[in-house]
């Protein structure tokens, strides 16, 4: 399970995020992006309001003394380490340097501060820093010829509307999830309220379709998935490499692929069922329809194309197709058979969650779950396993992105709710089904509020989506005096169908 995590974890909200952009030989080059210290003068916002300046690298090249290279003018390029940040600032201010770039010994920036005694400070020249991987660059190119560099800071929107399409892209997928079984079935004469045209023997939670098979997860197994989860995730971290991250590949266009053609198959069977009647014996599979053959070579062929084009800037809607549809095609294959194992399973990935994201640091150098999101050591790619909407409106561009697992874990329980209302003919306001549906909404905005208080580092989102999914649904019970009755639904399955749950 993956956070949503929109933009890289050195990127901090306001003015202190910084681009970089540079010509080499006068031709444009590459921006680079950095992040600006506690002191020093601001910069402008907007590129046409800069100045382009050439790069030099002082003499020593830490910066802690006087330069025997001409500084005047120049944009300073200083290594960290060896003596304070302002006494790198106040060296390249005194050799008339115009701007300081401080090149970081590591890929994370931090915001370089203040000596505790700065009343003699006076720094009025901006101060930059830089990762190593952007400071190997730049000084490669300096070394080879004549290096300009252009700093400015643009401003940040504080809700993009990426984030828009990504909150109804996650939300539609619980609900097409959870209707989806009522909308790809032949509707009967038998109706109630406002959920569903038709009701379902056996509480709501079984049989829906004779022919589909339904996997229902026990309290064993979920905390199994769970402990499972973290030793893979853990594997990830270590051992993520270039070919690591095409098995992934594969697997996640393995799972799009049979999904797609599962939603496909299941709109058609419903529109039109005359076309699943032409079948035709196929070499290794048996008996299939035509149809289903067709279906299955054109899901096949899309995904083929999102492989060879996922670097593409349309890449994403590819990959939101597939993960969609795959995530639609689990929740009807898993089921909770009852909301004691929702509480358990739920529980367990709440504290998975907080574990892997917050606490893991203390154990390893970094947050195990946020690197692996951003695919460190993954050959620059990132890892295909959750929806991700480009940045609309966001001068630093990036993707705002939400893992499988916030989707899933807390989908299966409302479809647990939808199968509860659906057997106990409930309407909307007086169920669960549309409540859960809710509090699943304002957990992902939630979400993003933590984002941005957090100067937009990785969240734990199921920190804030199980209490509003499964803590508003106990709670709703309590208050409507419903709790025993949804404690005991789907713990009597085997009794006589026609007997209330």
């Amino acid at each position: 399970m993956l956070k949503i995590h929109p933009i890289p974890s050195w990127l901090y909200s306001g003015k202190l995020q910084v681009k970089v952009k540079t010509w080499f030989d006068g031709e444009d080059y590459e921006k680079f992006g950095g992040l600006s210290a506690r002191f020093g003068a601001l910069l402008p916002l907007d590129a046409e309001k800069g100045q382009k300046l050439t790069a030099v690298i002082p003499n020593p090249a830490n910066g802690c003394s006087n330069s025997s290279v001409k500084l005047s003018g120049s944009i300073a390029l200083s290594m960290r380490g060896e003596c304070d940040f302002t006494t790198k600032a106040e060296t390249a201010q005194a050799g008339g340097a115009a701007a300081l770039l401080v090149i970081n010994n590591e890929e994370d920036l931090f915001e370089m501060a203040c000596p505790n005694d700065t009343s003699s400070l006076n720094i009025s020249i901006p101060v930059v820093m830089v990762t190593s991987s952007t400071g190997d660059s730049l000084k490669s190119m300096v070394g080879s010829g004549k290096v300009e560099i252009l700093l400015y800071s643009p401003e940040r929107p504080v809700v993009d509307g990426g984030v828009a399409l990504l909150w109804l892209m996650a939300v539609g997928t619980i609900i097409c999830a959870s209707l989806w079984s009522d909308l790809t079935t032949e509707q009967t004469d038998e109706r109630y309220d406002e959920l569903s045209p038709k009701d379902s023997s056996h509480g709501g939670a079984a049989k829906d379709d004779p022919e589909k098979e339904v996997l229902d997860i026990t309290v064993k197994s979920a905390i199994c998935f769970v402990i499972s989860a973290s030793l893979f995730l853990v594997l990830l971290y270590f051992f993520m490499s270039s070919w690591v991250f095409w098995v992934l590949i594969v697997l996640f266009c393995i799972g799009g692929v049979e999904g797609m053609h599962s939603c496909i198959m299941g709109i058609i069977s419903r529109t039109c069922r005359s076309c699943a009647r032409s079948t035709i014996s196929v070499p290794l599979f048996g008996e299939s329809t035509i149809t289903s053959i067709i279906v299955l070579c054109l899901c096949i062929s899309f995904t083929v194309f999102w492989v060879i084009h996922q670097a593409a800037s349309y890449a994403w809607i590819g990959q939101d197709i597939l993960g969609i549809c795959m995530m639609i095609t689990v929740l009807q294959v898993a089921r909770l058979p009852n909301i004691k194992v929702a509480s358990v399973l739920l529980s367990c990935a709440f504290i998975y969650d907080i574990f892997w994201v917050f606490i893991s640091p203390l154990f390893f150098k970094d947050s195990v779950m946020v690197a692996v999101a951003r695919g460190d050591n993954s050959g620059g790619g990132s890892i295909p396993m959750l929806l991700r909407v480009p940045r609309i409106f966001d001068p630093w561009g990036g993707y705002d992105m939400i893992g499988f697992g916030d989707i899933l874990f807390p989908g299966l329980l409302v479809c647990l709710l939808f199968r509860f209302d659906k057997s106990n003919k409930r309407s909307l306001l007086n169920g669960y089904f549309l409540w859960s549906i809710v509090g699943y909404g304002c957990g992902l905005i939630f979400t993003y509020l933590g984002l941005y208080l957090m100067d937009g580092h990785g969240q734990p989102a199921l920190l804030y989506l199980v209490p509003c999914t499964l803590g508003l649904s106990l709670v709703l019970a309590l208050i409507r005096g419903e709790m025993r009755h949804l404690l005991t639904y789907g713990n009597d399955l085997m009794l006589d169908p026609t007997e209330e749950a």
